[in-house]
């Protein structure tokens, strides 16, 4: 398809909508064809939103398309914080449950102000790494994801879960002291759009309130994210407990990793997801005490989106 110009004050100008009076009444134009040596060729066609792209990893750019003027955060979350393992004791009268991670910052279905052609900057958090089991252990926290345009500047930062902790303590005692991974906190800097409308895949016109595809089910949503939860120490020598759930993402609606469980031979805790927290380990199986897991990475889906 050819690029199409109409002429503006005596300089010939690319066209990125073309509108025709229709009973009296301007509509815009879904596509104009032109005839080439006797055959209709398409040489305009209105711009339609572009398909959902997922960045999970590393950090890198991408280009805005020329015809479009916003960007359609779909969903976006910092890293998840790792778990702790649990802890188990000679005759301290007690054992340790290892905390969860908490969760990463999020983004859900908010449409943001973009310029035709800038590039856009991002990085995409990855999910903290485990602490051990036993005594004096801590799980990294998960990474920031970001995104910033050239022109639009700085979109958004969210910043990724806190790692669990368990300190102090010792296999005559005292207890260790046990905490869940901290919340990501969001900070959201760039223009977002809350009204209007746009031409959709499918060729029909949308509000962009209807936009609720994301993890949240809700248009414009964005928060912090959830500390790890923290089960702490159970009582008497030889007592069980589960590992503590990790933060869950997106507003609660991604669920943070499982906590292991303490029965029998016990389980690990299991990693978290989408930027949610890992879960940490259970005290006191048959073997002393169990693993926690890796918080989930963070991500970006996007698309393109021409708002009227």
């Amino acid at each position: 398809m050819a690029n199409t110009y109409g002429k503006v004050s005596g300089t010939f100008q690319e066209a990125d909508q073309i509108y025709a009076k229709v009973s009296g009444t301007w509509e815009e134009v879904d596509e104009v064809y032109g005839k080439v040596s006797g055959v209709w060729k398409l040489v305009f066609s209105a711009f339609e939103a572009t398909s959902i792209q997922t960045l999970s990893s590393g950090s890198g750019t991408f280009a805005v398309p020329a015809q479009a003027n916003a960007i359609h955060i779909q969903a976006a979350v910092g890293g998840g914080g790792g778990a702790v393992g649990g802890a188990d004791y000679d005759k301290a009268g007690g054992e340790s449950s290892g905390g969860g991670g908490g969760s990463g910052a999020f983004i859900s279905d908010k449409i943001f102000s973009v310029t035709g052609g800038e590039t856009m900057t991002y990085a995409i958090g990855s999910g903290g790494t485990a602490g051990g089991k036993g005594y004096n252990t801590t799980g990294n926290s998960g990474g920031n994801t970001t995104l910033s345009g050239g022109t639009s500047g700085s979109l958004f930062s969210l910043t990724g879960g806190g790692g669990a902790s368990g300190t102090g303590g010792g296999v005559q005692g005292p207890l260790r002291s046990n905490s869940g991974g901290s919340a990501g906190s969001a900070t959201i800097s760039g223009t977002a759009i809350t009204s209007g409308n746009f031409r959709d895949t499918d060729g029909s016109s949308k509000a962009v309130t209807t936009n609720t595809s994301g993890p949240d089910g809700t248009f414009n949503s964005s928060g912090n994210g959830a500390v790890g939860q923290n089960n702490g120490n159970c009582g008497g020598d030889n007592c069980r407990i589960g590992g503590s759930t990790g933060g869950a993402s997106y507003d609660g609606n991604i669920s943070g990793g499982a906590g292991g469980s303490s029965s029998g031979a016990g389980t690990n805790g299991t990693a978290g997801t989408r930027g949610s927290g890992g879960g940490g380990g259970a005290a006191q199986v048959n073997a002393g005490s169990t693993n926690g897991a890796a918080g989930g990475n963070g991500e970006i889906r996007y698309r393109f989106l021409k708002v009227q």
